[in-house]
């Protein structure tokens, strides 16, 4: 199998992914030059649209506030009804907030669970009956190493939760739909530098943070790209349930 046909024929939908210099955008980039037909989903259509654009003709790009339900569902059939099925979709869309526990306000942990946990049961809950018609679909699903490690890096505790609660989510979606050929797995990233985290983080605490980092550097979005690249394709087709750490060996589990 040539590197540029590990996800050929294969559609796949990446929410939050129009942002240039992020891990959507680096992840609908490299599934483009692995054979993908890549559908861009964002908040805001414009930014979508040129996202996919600006990857080849053959992408596209929807409007989609993970955080309701009814658009999650109006974005997929719009994908369907152009690109005619779904054989992917990376539950990518997250927002994070640096905060003390006791400055968390209800407005906050709302905003911070819809996104990063809501979101990844709103998409899941559109794209599986897809999958389901389909016999077959792989859902890779945006964790973090704050869920691991108890934050302590830049999001704040709520981030944490939200972040730990992908993955029981996405383990239970894995064992319910593993019948319907549906595979459901989780990238956990540690400090991976984007726009997100730009010029947040002063020249000590990144030594100390590297300090902590066997490998030595800060990862790049195509490092987390990779995995899910891994787990989408079907080199990975017995895998499900499984978390894959994307951190340089920040935490290494014992």
């Amino acid at each position: 199998m040539s590197e540029s046909t590990l996800l050929a024929g294969k559609v796949a939908a990446i929410s939050g992914a129009a942002s240039p210099r992020g891990i959507g955008m680096a992840t609908a980039r490299m599934f483009a030059a692995h054979g993908a037909t890549v559908a861009i989903l964002d908040l805001d259509e414009r930014a979508a649209v040129e996202a996919a654009s600006s990857i080849g003709p053959a992408h596209r790009g929807y409007a989609c506030n993970v955080t309701d339900r009814q658009a999650c569902h109006a974005a997929v059939e719009r994908v369907v009804a152009d690109l005619g099925k779904i054989d992917v979709l990376i539950n990518n869309a997250g927002v994070t907030q640096p905060a003390k526990l006791l400055d968390i306000d209800p407005e906050s942990w709302d905003r911070i669970l819809d996104v990063n946990l809501r979101g990844v049961l709103y998409l899941s809950q559109a794209v599986v009956p897809q999958m389901k018609k389909q016999g077959k679909g792989s859902i890779g699903c945006m964790s973090s190493v704050s869920a691991q490690r108890g934050g302590g890096i830049l999001g704040g505790p709520h981030y944490s939760a939200a972040k730990a609660g992908v993955l029981g989510l996405a383990k239970a979606m894995a064992r319910e739909l593993g019948i319907d050929g549906i595979r459901v797995n989780c990238v956990t990233p540690g400090l991976i530098q984007t726009d997100i985290n730009a010029g947040k983080i002063s020249d000590d605490k990144r030594g100390e943070i590297l300090a902590g980092i066997p490998l030595n550097r800060l990862g790049v979005p195509d490092d987390v790209a990779g995995a899910f690249l891994f787990l989408a394709s079907d080199i990975s087709s017995y895998i499900t349930g499984a978390v894959i750490d994307v951190n340089g060996g920040m935490l290494i589990h014992g």
